[in-house]
């Protein structure tokens, strides 16, 4: 073993001071510091969920070949080592024990060898044959002792020159497979290791190369790993130092079913060891000893002896700057390998269940759908003790934890007039799904036996996140099978009992018609910002809830749409020809009556004119009455010798008994202010002026604008949709309250007689005739003859 500690960048030699220079500069400014967290935890087994991994305090970091290594196998890859650096070094200085195994002297040495190889031929061509051979010149075949030797040196002055810029210090330690074999020698070096760990000291570990024999083929000993690649020397260390954690970073996104690349292959997100056989390897990476196979062999064995692990794609440029980091923190990155296997599916294949029932739920004819959902109307209340006791026990723990305020509370809360409610809604949207899916919007002659139709389908696959709103539940699912879509349904923990009940009935309605599985209720311990990755699975995520969660999911949903608003800031505007009545009512209902709903008022907008009038204090009067926090904005303080508490922002959701008050000079300057300030959700005029009102609602450009109505009216059950999804300020396929219209989308039917686009060339027997046809109110199938 060799053992050096540089704490000093000066002593690195010429080569290190290069390479120090090259990355002081955008390093040496985020220096880490050191703090502890509380992680410490015996070592009775392997983590049983990812989430689990937050609590690793003995991590091993396996660096492969292909993440350290060039494309072109000569040199190392300086920037995606540098990332990989700094992400260790957060985790040691969180109080983390770090070690590394690393690969890359063999490439390290192979690029200083062919320099000095290339160097040496130089000189001696330009003496003798002259500057023109030097293109002619060819290297030789370079072996990989000789070229570990050379190597071994610089990269572990590498990475001593990265780790310094984060006050980190580091030691090198080769071991070879005699040193695992000798019991005093493997004391020797566990006794080495937990010292440097001890003074909190980054061990770099990677094989002698220069002087390790080739493995031997079937060489592992009985109950024991042979050491013949980094994946195993890897999982040898992890197990002898009872680590918590083995991270191994290849060239490959992880373990998958079948050859990555191939058509059928899937990302396997979760390896048992009982799941061996439902895979099948493909080839090695471009450099190093092991494949995928000796990767798995050495991730069971390191689970077998209590270490968990995760392998993950170290080399994707876009992931490489936290995929450690994104893994110590449970994120679902790579392949995580458990020894518990849960009861139920994943969530994966749960989607899956979802899509494939759901193609059959699109295909029911419209009166079946209708059944569906009538069913569970009637579910709602034949059944309501069963649901009323689950959230019985749902608020009583709420209540007991003391963590949800009063307005979260209220929405947990469900009551039989609340679920009489919503059987009233369920069985409006019933009759809405009769003319859904399948409904022709445009039919056009494109010329003699050749007719277009443009019809409604629905979208594929929904995931809807709520928090804690069961009656939110059966409220989407109706509307999902009135449209014909797959759902996947997240609810938030304080109603899982809830959820639970209303999902049973919720599949026992959809069993009318053999679609049971096309609703999905996603149990397990999913996290929020995993469901949104799957980009490949999810066709549409609607967000129900505050709107911090909505801006959470827009941030993390990875090339899925996201329909919804992350702010609800709604306005109402009192013009000077204001009625006093219509006012107080108005402003009362849109701030007192829901505060914490996305509808309610945050901003009261008054005339110029209205100050200092009886009008102005019955409004003022009425707030106060209601416990209403006024927030003054800065026109309306400049008029007042003593103001209320200045608003630190007019862009601001209070989401309680609280609002911004703001003065206006007319109704042009309300309109500009909320385009500048506002959310583009709900705006409201109070005016008796109808010219005034029409220039109100036609300039300004929010998803829904009243004229002496209330902002608590932008909801789908009051617009009369049955029910709603959410709410949208999107510009683009629906807006406002979105209930079954917006989850539909179109697609184009074209009916020929052996057509081709060839008979309506220049020198084609056909033209165009593009002729509007009247659009068929007929059910799907019942095509008119016309």
């Amino acid at each position: 073993m060799i053992l050096s500690d540089f704490t000093n960048p000066s002593c690195l030699g010429r080569m290190s001071d290069v390479i120090l220079e090259a990355f002081s500069f955008p390093y040496k400014l985020r220096k880490i510091q050191r703090w502890q967290v509380p992680y410490r935890r015996g070592h009775g087994g392997s983590f049983a969920h990812r989430r689990e991994l937050r609590q690793a305090k003995r991590i091993v970091v396996k660096l492969g070949s292909a993440v350290v290594t060039r494309g072109d196998e000569c040199g190392l890859a300086l920037g995606r080592l540098a990332s990989i650096v700094e992400q260790v070094a957060m985790l040691q200085n969180q109080g983390r024990e770090m070690m590394i195994v690393t690969s890359g002297a063999v490439a390290f040495g192979k690029q200083r060898l062919r320099h000095e190889i290339l160097l040496s031929q130089s000189v001696r061509q330009a003496l003798h044959s002259g500057q023109s051979q030097l293109k002619d010149m060819s290297l030789p075949v370079l072996e990989a002792r000789a070229c570990a030797a050379a190597g071994q040196s610089g990269l572990m002055a590498l990475y001593e020159a990265m780790f310094t810029q984060y006050s980190t210090c580091t030691a090198q330690v080769l071991v070879t497979n005699l040193d695992f074999h000798d019991d005093q020698k493997r004391q020797n070096l566990n006794s080495t290791l937990q010292e440097l760990l001890r003074m909190n000291i980054v061990p770099i570990i990677n094989t002698n190369d220069a002087v390790v024999p080739p493995p031997e083929p079937n060489s592992d000993l009985q109950g024991v790993i042979s050491i013949k690649d980094n994946d195993s020397l890897a999982a040898r260390l992890a197990v002898e130092m009872r680590a918590d954690l083995l991270i191994a970073l290849s060239d490959v996104e992880g373990l998958y079913n079948s050859p990555p690349g191939t058509d059928d292959a899937k990302l396997i997100d979760i390896f048992y060891p009982g799941d061996q056989q439902s895979i099948t390897y493909g080839t090695k990476s471009r450099v190093g000893l092991g494949g995928m196979e000796a990767k798995v062999k050495a991730a069971l064995w390191a689970l077998q002896g209590g270490t968990s692990v995760v392998i993950a794609n170290g080399t994707h440029p876009k992931v490489t700057g936290h995929v450690i980091t994104d893994i110590v923190e449970g994120k679902k990155v790579g392949t995580f390998f458990s020894e518990i296997k849960p009861a139920g599916p994943s969530v994966e294949e749960q989607t899956e269940l979802a899509r494939n029932c759901g193609r059959s739920l699109a295909s029911l004819h419209p009166d079946q759908r209708s059944e569906i959902i009538c069913r569970l109307a009637d579910l709602l209340t034949e059944r309501k003790e069963e649901i009323l006791a689950a959230n019985k026990m749902d608020m009583d723990l709420a209540v007991s934890a003391g963590h949800l305020p009063p307005a979260m509370l209220k929405r947990l809360s469900l009551s039989p007039s609340k679920l009489g409610s919503l059987a009233i809604g369920l069985r409006q949207i019933a009759v809405a799904a009769q003319d859904s899916v399948g409904r022709v919007l445009r039919r056009t002659r494109v010329a003699p036996s050749l007719e277009l139709e443009q019809i409604t389908v629905p979208i594929g696959i929904l995931l809807v996140i709520f928090e804690a709103r069961p009656d939110c539940l059966p409220q989407v699912s109706a509307l999902a099978i009135a449209s014909g879509n797959a759902l996947l349904l997240k609810g938030g923990k304080e109603a899982a009992n809830t959820n639970r009940v209303l999902h049973q009935l919720t599949q026992e309605a959809l069993s009318t018609h053999g679609v049971r599985e096309a609703v999905q209720l996603v149990s397990t311990r999913e996290e929020v910002e995993d469901l949104c990755r799957l980009d490949k699975l999810i066709d549409l995520i609607i967000p129900r809830g505050s709107s911090q969660l909505v801006r959470d999911i827009q941030r993390a949903a990875k090339g899925i749409p996201v329909l919804g608003h992350s702010e609800g800031i709604c306005h109402v505007y009192v013009d000077a020809e204001a009625c006093v009545d219509k006012v107080i009512k108005i402003v009362r209902d849109s701030k007192c009556d829901y505060p914490a709903a996305c509808n309610a008022m945050e901003t009261l907008l008054i005339h110029r004119d209205v100050l200092r009038t009886p009008l102005f204090d019955q409004i003022i009067d009425m707030l106060r009455t209601e416990r209403v926090k006024i927030h003054a904005g800065p026109r309306f303080v400049s008029y007042l010798t003593f103001s209320p508490s200045e608003a630190k922002s007019l862009r601001t959701e209070y989401g309680d008994l609280e609002c911004c008050l703001e003065v206006v000079d007319s109704m042009q300057e309300a309109v500009d202010h909320i385009h500048k300030y506002g959310s583009s959700h709900t705006d409201v005029i109070v005016t008796e002026n109808e010219d005034t009102a029409e220039q109100f609602l036609q300039q300004l450009d929010s998803a829904c604008v009243f004229w002496n109505a209330s902002s608590r009216f932008a909801d789908g059950y009051r617009f009369g949709l049955g029910a709603e999804v959410g709410i949208s300020t999107a510009r683009i396929h629906a807006r406002g309250p979105v209930g079954l219209e917006g989850l539909l989308t179109t697609k184009w039917v074209l009916r020929g007689d052996g057509h081709t686009a060839a008979d309506f060339s220049e020198n084609g027997t056909m033209k165009y005739l593009h002729e509007n046809l009247p659009v068929s109110q007929s059910l799907p199938g019942q095509r008119d003859s016309n």
